[in-house]
């Protein structure tokens, strides 16, 4: 019960409060803005200054070898569950969303297990980085793969049009309309998705900044603590209020899903944490790295994966996968999640 009582999260909760009695508090976009940009500069300086007093070690190799595996695993166990219940556009888009990962669930971690002292690795902020785009690169083929099974089928049991080339019927006049669904996302490349991926800004910033941690030391840990270490509960504070307002205009949404969904987004994240905290213990990761292992595993994206998928897998519901994500995974990790995964790990670890 004490761990609820940390600062963030009751802001959190008050964020919330203040959403379902719609109160006119509202934090404007541009400070919104500028806290994610605060947060994740003073998460990748701190993970640079980290990794710059440990190394890289054979420990940090096995923590970033676990991540990329739960990145890939995660989303493809998560497809062939929801392909029972939903259509296959929308079980890639939702898959991916809970595959990949949330920066606000895992800066909270940390700076809870820093309020109860345990030491984690700064190497896992970029384990963080690395586990973004795998689901996003397997949601994007699997839709691809629908799209060109829809086409196939529509090939031989559609009759061909006159003066219609075999080009013009894969893409209705060259729209890139599925000639099945009426509308259809772009076939994007590997290559494309991994550019767009490893140079959209919320990751260049985070890699950025841990590379000049990396580079500056404890010289800049001590040159850069009044700004990423003084501040750095506060702003907090802040963001997560703003998510606690986010979190409560979902709530709406969320209840006119289906019972099925539901029951994936509380029972999905427990799965995938628990299959984090089985391989962390196989490979004798260190207690604080277990941790943020499991928040990552079970936290669920609701900012780069929209973005992308919103683009990518146009017949998707992003109802669905926004709602879900924000509305009730993010307050449950938020709340819930991080105090019993750390309990988990001690009780564990102690053993």
């Amino acid at each position: 019960m004490q761990s609820l009582l940390d600062p963030a999260i009751l802001f959190f909760a008050l964020g919330v409060f203040a959403g379902l009695v719609r109160s006119n508090l509202e934090m404007p976009a541009a400070i919104s803005k500028f806290l994610s940009i605060y947060l994740l500069m003073a998460l990748g300086l701190k993970g640079g200054f980290a990794l710059a007093a440990s190394g890289f070690t054979p420990s940090v190799a096995t923590s970033l070898g676990l991540a990329v595996l739960l990145a890939i695993v995660v989303p493809l166990v998560g497809y062939a569950l929801l392909r029972r219940v939903l259509s296959g556009f929308n079980a890639a888009a939702v898959a991916a969303t809970y595959g990949s990962v949330s920066a606000v669930t895992f800066v909270t971690a940390t700076q809870y297990l820093e309020s109860q002292h345990i030491a984690y690795g700064g190497h896992m902020a970029a384990a963080m980085a690395l586990m973004e785009s795998p689901a996003i690169i397997l949601a994007v083929l699997l839709a691809n793969a629908l799209r060109q099974k829809q086409q196939a089928l529509a090939a031989t049991s559609t009759p061909p049009v006159v003066g219609m080339t075999s080009a013009g019927a894969a893409t209705l006049g060259g729209h890139g309309l599925s000639p099945v669904s009426g509308k259809g996302g772009p076939h994007l490349s590997v290559g494309k998705i991994l550019h767009e991926s490893f140079t959209d800004g919320t990751q260049l910033l985070l890699l950025g900044a841990m590379l000049i941690g990396l580079l500056t030391g404890d010289a800049g840990k001590a040159a850069m603590q009044p700004f990423s270490g003084d501040l750095f509960k506060g702003m907090l504070c802040l963001f997560l209020l703003d998510m606690g307002l986010s979190t409560a205009r979902n709530l709406p949404a969320v209840r006119q899903q289906s019972p099925w969904l539901l029951a994936y987004a509380v029972l999905g994240p427990i799965t995938h944490a628990a299959l984090a905290l089985g391989l962390a213990w196989l490979a004798a990761v260190p207690a604080g790295d277990a941790v943020l292992l499991m928040v990552l595993a079970a936290s669920a994206s609701y900012i780069a994966v929209p973005a992308v998928v919103r683009y990518a897998i146009p017949e998707a519901d992003p109802s669905l996968y926004v709602s879900l994500s924000l509305g009730l995974t993010f307050p449950l990790n938020i709340v819930l999640g991080i105090p019993l995964y750390t309990q988990v790990v001690q009780s564990l670890w102690a053993v």
